[in-house]
C-alpha cells in the first residue's frame, strides 16, 4: 500500500473519530446535563454517553460473563467481541470496560478501513478505494463503528476473509471466517464465497471429469481451511449447550426482540403499512420506519447496481447479508418491522464499493452524498448520545 493511501486513511479515521468525540462532548454538556450545571464532564462520563443498548450487553458480558445478573437473553450476543474487551481490560487492571470497548471497536474499524481499501482499490482503482472509506466513515449510522458494538469487528473479519480469498491465502481466510462466525451468526455464511473462490482457483476451468480428478488433490488442500468457519459457530453452540442446555440458545432468544422467520418481503410490506396506514408520518416510530426502509431498499438497489461492477462473489455476499436481515424481521415486538436494518447494512462493504464507483462516475451524486451523509450522521449521533431510542 502506498504511503499516501496510509496517510489518507489515518487522516480520515482521525477526523471522523474527532467528530464523534465533539458530538459526545457537546451532546452531553449542552443537551443532557441540567442547565447552569457546574458538574464537570470527566472522560468516563463522556464514554458512558456511548454506553447504549447492545453496548451495555457486550460490556456486561465482558465483565461478568453470560447469564449473569438475571439476564437470560445474553446468548443472543456472540462471544468474540466481549472476549476481546475482557482481555484488553485485563491488561489495564480489569477496569474501564466501557472505554476499552470503545477502543476495541475503533481499532477494529481502523483495521477494516485498510482491508476494504485494498479490496476496492484492487478492483476499481485507488479513487474508488478512497471514496469507499469516505462513504463508510460518514454513513448516517456510522457512529456504531465508534460505540462498543460488533459492527467494526464483524466488518474487519469478513473483509479480511475476502481479501485473503482474493490473494489465495486459504488458511488466513479460514481463520477470518472462524472469527466472523464467533462475532455474529451470519459469519458462518462465509463458507459460500469461500467455496466459490476455491472453484475459481482451478487451473483447468473446463468441466471435464478428467480435469476435475486431476485437480482434486490441490482443490482438497484449498478446501481444508473452510472447516474453520463452521467451527466458530460449533464452538459457540457447544458453549450455549453447557450453560443453558440448548445449543441453539442464541437463536431461540430472538423471540425476546419479536423476531420470527418469514418470507423476505414480509418485513418490507409491514413497514410500508406502518408508514402509510397505521401511523402515517405522525409518530416517533415513523422516523425509525423510514430510516430502516430507506437503508433496506437502498442497499437492495446497490446490490442490483453492483452486479456488473463487482466480482460476483462480492455481490453474492451482499445478497446473503440482505437475505439474513430480511428473513427474521421484528414483526411482533414494535411498530418497526425492519428494526436495526439501518445498522445491519453497515457491514455490507460491497455496497459501499458500488456506491463509491457510482460517486466517481457521477460527481453530482458524490456532492449530494457528502451533504446528506454527514448531516444525518451528526443528527443521529446526537440522538444516540442523548439516550434516545435508536438501534
Amino acid at each position: 500500500m502506498k504511503r499516501t493511501a496510509v496517510r489518507d486513511i489515518m487522516a480520515l479515521f482521525a477526523a471522523s473519530r474527532a467528530g464523534f468525540m465533539m458530538i459526545s462532548y457537546f451532546g452531553y454538556i449542552l443537551l443532557t446535563l441540567p442547565r447552569y450545571s457546574n458538574i464537570p464532564a470527566h472522560l468516563h462520563v463522556l464514554a458512558d454517553s456511548w454506553q447504549r443498548w447492545d453496548a451495555v450487553n457486550y460490556t456486561r458480558i465482558a465483565q461478568y460473563g453470560y447469564l449473569s445478573q438475571n439476564h437470560p437473553f445474553d446468548p443472543a450476543f456472540f462471544p468474540l467481541f466481549p472476549l476481546l474487551i475482557r482481555g484488553a481490560a485485563w491488561l489495564v487492571g480489569n477496569q474501564g470496560y466501557v472505554i476499552v470497548g470503545i477502543v476495541v471497536s475503533n481499532l477494529a474499524f481502523l483495521g477494516a478501513m485498510f482491508v476494504i481499501y485494498e479490496i476496492a482499490a484492487d478492483m476499481l482503482g485507488e479513487q474508488v478505494g478512497r471514496r469507499t472509506l469516505l462513504y463508510l466513515s460518514f454513513f448516517p449510522t456510522a457512529f456504531y463503528f465508534f460505540a462498543a458494538y460488533t459492527e467494526s469487528l464483524f466488518l474487519l473479519c469478513t473483509a479480511g476473509c475476502f481479501l485473503a480469498l482474493r490473494r489465495r491465502r486459504w488458511l488466513i481466510a479460514g481463520l477470518c471466517g472462524l472469527f466472523a462466525a464467533l462475532t455474529r451468526n451470519a459469519g458462518v455464511l462465509l463458507v459460500i464465497p469461500y467455496l466459490y473462490e476455491v472453484w475459481l482457483s482451478r487451473e483447468d476451468s473446463s468441466l471435464q471429469l478428467k480435469a476435475i480428478i486431476a485437480e482434486s488433490k490441490p482443490l482438497l488442500l484449498r478446501l481444508l481451511p473452510i472447516v474453520l468457519i463452521p467451527l466458530g459457530l460449533a464452538i459457540y453452540m457447544y458453549y450455549c449447550w453447557r450453560i443453558s442446555g440448548d445449543p441453539l440458545r442464541f437463536a431461540s432468544t430472538q423471540d425476546h426482540w419479536g423476531r420470527h422467520s418469514t418470507w423476505p418481503f414480509v418485513g418490507i410490506w409491514r413497514n410500508l403499512v406502518e408508514i402509510f396506514w397505521l401511523q402515517p408520518f405522525t409518530s416517533s416510530n415513523t422516523a425509525h420506519d423510514l430510516l430502516d426502509l430507506s437503508a433496506t431498499l437502498g442497499f437492495i438497489a446497490l446490490a442490483i447496481a453492483g452486479w456488473r461492477k463487482l466480482r460476483p462473489n462480492y455481490t453474492l455476499w451482499l445478497v446473503l447479508l440482505l437475505f439474513t436481515a430480511l428473513i427474521a424481521p421484528a414483526t411482533s415486538a414494535i411498530a418497526d418491522p425492519l428494526q436495526s436494518n439501518q445498522r445491519f447494512v453497515l457491514v455490507m462493504f460491497p455496497a459501499f464499493i458500488t456506491l463509491a464507483a457510482l460517486g466517481v462516475k457521477h460527481p453530482r451524486l458524490h456532492q449530494a452524498i457528502m451533504v446528506f451523509f454527514p448531516l444525518l450522521l451528526g443528527v443521529l449521533s446526537l440522538v444516540f448520545v442523548m439516550n434516545r431510542w435508536l438501534v
